[in-house]
């Protein structure tokens, strides 16, 4: 039993002590066994930071016999002192008093080997958090999550939970999961489709693809909102950049034009790159190390940088005379591509760049019509090596112009009588925009799949843990 020493110490604080500490309890994972004859140095991870606390079991001395007992993968608690250690690379270590194991592991623990791949880690979701590169990816989350409601409460936001079933499609793609109580197989049935107002919402629902529509409810309530929360999209698509469950992060400011919608979105991104350079500093040098060349340079540039701003069509024109042979041609009236994002960036303006102003048909029906009819107040943050990291729009205010649009787009305004009611009764400008927070978290760490920036993914065939 584990003498009366006053609560735990985390690995984190135990590494960072100004002094030895004679009487410390330290409970974690084991990491790595080595022993010798004489001694036993047992690697400890708490999942506090990257590195690891030596506990060293010297023969003769306490817990020695129990510790030659303990594999890789096994829960143990140490008591003993915290005293500097003579090895390189570590400043502290323990010498036990007494070892309790809390939790036993055999040979079959599948994290024995310090590399495995990705790909394999996948495969155990449950466990691979307690690998190296999955550890600074959750810490990171963490701390990105925190910072986001700091930047937004800062600035007197309201943050708004928005409802996770729907029965509006705010991308209208319809790439939305149904949520039904209907027997599959015996649903009831009005001319051969359906009869939705059979089931339990008396109409067709799903998971929400976006928090905005209802963001937009509350801006006109509150001026300035924010959600963050889980989105859904049936899109039944495996690339290393989709996940049928991510988060995202949409904030909707009442008296708001397009620039400013941007400026906001220039602020977001410098504040949450700063955040993570000075409160993930040591899981940001192992993803440098490790999985990205760079990638602290890389943070350090859009933390400080400027934002460029470009029209869709100048973007097209920049395209067009730039004499680059693209996969995918490039025409005004196209939906950008991966390739043309980054060679904007890259290659013209050399940092992070707004474009705006797209046609109205490869773009949302809510988005505001610009004055020439053909273009509607839109805007994308593109930036290097990524791309599109942002999408946002001033909101169309005006009711009989969003009524035509949505005509226009197939959807029946009387399906939405809420929504236009917002612009019926104290209708005012208003914009926002959406970051997903996966792709942003695949920016800062590098992981170059999205599966692994997530706790437990959610993708095509895939719902394991």
């Amino acid at each position: 039993m584990m003498p009366n020493v006053e609560g735990r110490v985390r690995v984190r604080e135990a590494l960072q002590a100004q002094e030895a500490i004679e009487a410390i309890v330290i409970k974690g994972w084991v990491r790595t066994v080595r022993r010798s004859k004489d001694v036993i140095f047992l690697a400890l991870n708490d999942g506090s930071c990257l590195a690891n606390l030596q506990i060293v079991f010297a023969q003769g001395k306490p817990g020695f016999e129990e510790a030659a007992r303990v594999v890789t993968g096994a829960c143990v608690a140490v008591e003993g002192s915290l005293v500097a250690s003579p090895a390189a690379g570590q400043s502290w270590e323990v010498h036990p008093r007494n070892l309790e194991v809390l939790g036993e592991a055999d040979s079959d623990y599948p994290l024995q080997k310090k590399r495995h791949s990705f790909e394999y880690l996948r495969s155990i979701a449950h466990l691979r958090l307690r690998s190296n590169a999955f550890g600074a990816v959750f810490r990171v989350r963490n701390a990105l999550s925190f910072a986001i409601h700091r930047f937004f409460q800062e600035r007197k936001f309201l943050y708004v939970h928005t409802p996770v079933i729907t029965a509006n499609d705010c991308e209208g793609a319809g790439e939305m999961f149904r949520v039904t109580t209907l027997d599959p197989t015996g649903a009831p049935l009005e001319d051969g489709k359906i009869d939705w107002r059979k089931d339990f919402f008396g109409q067709r629902t799903g998971l929400t693809v976006s928090g905005q529509l209802q963001g937009e409810a509350f801006a006109g309530a509150f001026g300035d909102i924010y959600t963050f929360g889980p989105t859904f999209r049936a899109e039944n698509s495996n690339t290393s950049r989709h996940a049928a469950e991510f988060w995202m992060i949409e904030p909707e400011m009442a008296f708001a034009d397009l620039v400013e919608d941007c400026r906001l979105a220039a602020d977001f991104l410098r504040y949450l790159c700063r955040y993570a350079l000075e409160h993930c500093r040591d899981d940001l040098a192992f993803f440098d190390e490790r999985i990205e060349k760079g990638l602290v340079a890389k943070l350090e540039a859009l933390a400080q940088a400027g934002f460029e701003t470009m029209s869709y069509t100048d973007a097209v024109a920049e395209l067009q005379k730039s004499g680059q042979k693209f996969d995918y041609p490039v025409e005004w009236g196209c939906d950008r591509q991966s390739e043309h994002e980054r060679f904007l960036t890259e290659q013209v303006v050399k940092g992070p760049l707004f474009v705006t102003d797209y046609p109205k048909e490869i773009k949302a029906f809510y988005m505001r019509l610009n004055n020439d009819g053909r273009t509607v107040a839109a805007m994308d943050c593109l930036v290097p090596r990524v791309g599109e990291i942002i999408g946002g729009s001033q909101r169309e205010e005006r009711r009989n112009v969003l009524e035509e649009r949505m005509r226009d787009v197939g959807i029946a305004p009387q399906s939405m009588g809420w929504y236009l009611d917002l612009r019926r009764w104290g209708s005012c400008p208003h914009a926002g925009f959406g970051l997903g927070f996966e792709r942003f978290l695949m920016y800062v760490t590098g992981m170059s799949n999205i599966r692994d920036v997530i706790p437990f993914p959610r993708t095509p065939g895939n719902a394991a843990f």
